[in-house]
């Protein structure tokens, strides 16, 4: 996205020609950004060779999934909805990885029939069900166990996964007695150590010292694993204050590992390789003005995009043409749902804005459209996608009849 003539421009295609085309809430990502990320990840990732697996359930779009394919990445899933999508997008099942904590018997019975490259497991639980269903298959199954490291990421508090109070892996001396345990079954190969300690994430040292307890738990467990899944999590800029994740140090932590140990390493990344490639379009049904703020009443509400009322999450929201108006009074951009939560920034002054004026809320390509609903019976939203200066309709937007 880029301002020419105080105007909003997605790749070629002035932003209000499109909301004016498609209608809002539209999502509308950039195939440009998109291609540039997956290039940027690998390039700063090339020199130890990972195998990436595209978050999917941080967006499941069938068209971007097969963006996705095209790249020769992987996929991550964790549902069986998710594996089938992957599938039907064309990625080949030995770059598909199987993460979650509650699989079903209907589940694990499905991905070993589609001969996925790992299921990663949680629990010991788990691991006898996996057994148990590759018994009737006679098949041995590739497996990875998730290590819970006990570190606080220093995320938002509601995407952190890697704290003994999170619900995620198991402690290493769990970790220990699994793999005595199962080492020598008929039906398993515990082939990688799987890890992950949350989302948006821009800082490398968590990532340093959860690699230190990778190679910890390795020594101690004296186990030859082929893969070592580090997950994903790496954050992006969702402010002009933040700073992106530095790949460069968290490169070289990896390089050091990898002296140790010949294994594979796996990424899971989805925010960012999606995270920034989109913006919500959403227009302003109301303007309503109190003594001390303004309330800007959008179209588009916690069931299109419920990142702030659920995490507490931040988007920019901009103007698609700027006016250079300043109002210093407290905005509160708000959705039409009957709650409170429903509200996406509350910001102490903002330009000059009109009823029915467009606006976008910014990076929302990934957790955006993947967790809407239709609560207050509201329809879902269109996506578009942007290929310079030409346009695709990847979702068309839902109708009331399909849901009533």
């Amino acid at each position: 996205m880029n301002f020419k003539n105080n105007k909003l421009y997605i790749e070629n295609i002035e932003a209000t020609k499109i909301a004016r085309k498609f209608g809002t809430p539209s999502y509308c990502y950039s195939l440009n950004r998109l291609k540039n990320n997956i290039r940027n990840f690998k390039n700063n990732f090339k020199s130890i060779k990972p195998l990436i697996c595209f978050s999917v359930k941080s967006n499941s779009n069938l068209q971007i999934l097969k963006e996705i394919k095209k790249s020769a990445m992987g996929a991550d899933v964790v549902s069986k909805g998710e594996l089938i999508i992957a599938l039907k997008a064309g990625i080949h099942p030995k770059k598909i990885v199987f993460s979650g904590i509650g699989k079903t018997f209907d589940e694990i019975k499905f991905a070993i029939e589609k001969n996925i490259l790992l299921i990663n497991a949680e629990s010991e639980s788990e691991i006898k069900e996996i057994e148990k269903i590759a018994k009737t298959k006679k098949k041995k199954i590739n497996i990875g166990l998730r290590l819970n490291p006990n570190i606080d990421a220093k995320t938002l508090k509601k995407i952190s996964t890697g704290k003994n109070e999170d619900k995620f892996g198991v402690v290493e001396s769990n970790f220990l007695k699994i793999l005595k345990k199962f080492r020598d079954s008929k039906y398993l190969y515990i082939k990688c150590l799987s890890i992950h300690i949350g989302s948006q994430i821009i800082d490398y040292r968590p990532y340093a010292k959860m690699i230190n307890i990778v190679q910890n738990t390795i020594k101690k467990s004296k186990h030859k694993f082929d893969f070592v899944d580090l997950g994903g999590g790496m954050g992006i800029k969702y402010n002009n204050k933040s700073k992106p994740l530095n790949y460069k140090k968290y490169n070289l932590i990896i390089k050091k590992f990898l002296k140790k140990n010949n294994v594979k390493i796996i990424f899971e990344p989805g925010r960012s390789i999606i995270g920034d490639t989109a913006v919500l379009l959403t227009k302003i049904i109301y303007i309503k003005a109190i003594k001390k703020k303004n309330f800007i009443i959008l179209d588009a509400a916690m069931n299109d995009l419920i990142r702030p009322a659920l995490y507490g999450a931040k988007h920019q929201i901009i103007p698609l043409k700027r006016n250079n108006k300043i109002i210093n009074k407290i905005h509160d951009f708000v959705g039409p749902i009957c709650e409170s939560t429903d509200k996406f920034l509350s910001l102490k002054k903002y330009q000059k804005l009109n009823e029915k004026e467009i606006l976008g809320i910014c990076d929302v390509g990934a957790y955006g459209m993947v967790l809407s609903s239709n609560y207050n019976l509201r329809t879902k939203a269109s996506e578009i996608m942007v290929n310079k200066s030409s346009l695709r309709v990847i979702l068309k937007r839902q109708k009331l009849n399909n849901i009533i």
